[in-house]
Formats: structure tokens, C-alpha cells, sequence
């Protein structure tokens, strides 16, 4: 195969990706928006984790709530777990890595908040392990995953939303992942501060 073979491949194989994430997650993705609206709009936050290049898409969510998505609005909550190296250091040294996002969860996440758990393969166990202590804390999940969702689609309640994306490969998993990070922002932000429809 020649090179430009291989890239066009690339570009045809997500485009194919996203074309059938948006046929099966259109309404979830709604619903795990008015999830995370009403939780922000009671005073609470969202808390979001992952591993590797979830960790960047945790950050990611993160600073376009923050900061801002497109619409010039007020900061709006979110924690990205993945970011404050001594608490991560500390907790991995003195229990275990699987532990870093769960103590974050069990300290900073109240009754009302909202966890975006991210795990391309869903069987993370520090992510996993996030979700247990949200459940602890009584906060409601919303989990980006891809492939059989793994272990942490059997840890979700009928409160939770998973976001499931048709795909094995890892790199169409994480690029369909982005664009539900920015379709949850723009609703978000739609709701709260955009015109009436």
C-alpha cells in the first residue's frame, strides 16, 4: 500500500467511525448533556479522568467548561483528576496507581456532581475504581468507552450514562471521543447561557 494509501485509509475508516457513533449515541449524548447541566446548574461540578491520551481528553473537557467551548459565558465547573502530579505521585506511592483518581473522587466529588470517566477500552482499573468512589459519594457517572465497554460498563447503574463507541481500534475510539467531548460542551453550553430554541 503507498503511503497516501494509508492516510486516505485513515480519513475513510473515522469518518466511517463517526458516522456510526452519531447513529447509535445521537440521544445519549443528549442525555448525558442534561446530566451534566443539571448538576452544574445546582452548584455542582464534573470530575474527569482517564489514562494516557483519555488523561488529555480529561484535561481537554476540562478547560473548555473552565475557560470556554464557543460561546463567551461564565466558567462553569470541571476538575480534571489528571493534573496535580504530587497528589498522583503521592497516592500511587503510598497505596496504588489504581487509587490516584478513586481518593480524588472521595475528597473533592459531592452528591450531585458528575463523573466523565474515559477508558477507550473501559477496563482502566484507576478509572474503574474512579466509578466505585463516585457511586460511594453519590455522584451520577457519564463514561466515554469503546469496544465492549469492559469492566466498567458492568460497574454503571441505570442512573449512568455510558457513551459507547462501535470501534476496536484505539486511535478511532479516541478520536470519536473528542468530538462527544465538544458535542457535551456545545449542549452544555446551549442550554444554560444559548438562545431559546
Amino acid at each position: 500500500m503507498k503511503r497516501s494509501e494509508q492516510v486516505a485509509a485513515h480519513f475513510a475508516e473515522s469518518v466511517e467511525v463517526k458516522q456510526r457513533s452519531a447513529d447509535a449515541l445521537a440521544s445519549d449524548i443528549v442525555e448525558a448533556a442534561a446530566l451534566m447541566t443539571t448538576a452544574l446548574s445546582a452548584g455542582g461540578k464534573i470530575l474527569a479522568c482517564g489514562n494516557g491520551g483519555s488523561a488529555g481528553d480529561a484535561q481537554h473537557f476540562s478547560a473548555e467548561l473552565l475557560n470556554r467551548f464557543e460561546l463567551e459565558r461564565p466558567p462553569l465547573a470541571a476538575v480534571a483528576l489528571t493534573t496535580d502530579s504530587s497528589t498522583l505521585t503521592a497516592v500511587a506511592n503510598d497505596y496504588a496507581y489504581d487509587e490516584i483518581f478513586a481518593k480524588q473522587v472521595l475528597g473533592l466529588g459531592r452528591e450531585g456532581d458528575v463523573l466523565l470517566a474515559i477508558s477507550t477500552s473501559g477496563n482502566s482499573n484507576n478509572v474503574a475504581r474512579a466509578v466505585d468512589a463516585a457511586h460511594e459519594r453519590g455522584l451520577r457517572i457519564v463514561a466515554l468507552s469503546g469496544r465492549d465497554g469492559g469492566r466498567i460498563a458492568t460497574l454503571l447503574r441505570d442512573t449512568d450514562i455510558e457513551l459507547r463507541v462501535p470501534a476496536e481500534r484505539t486511535a478511532r475510539i479516541q478520536e470519536v471521543h473528542l468530538v462527544l467531548i465538544h458535542c457535551l460542551c456545545d449542549l452544555i453550553d446551549a442550554e444554560l447561557f444559548g438562545p431559546p430554541d
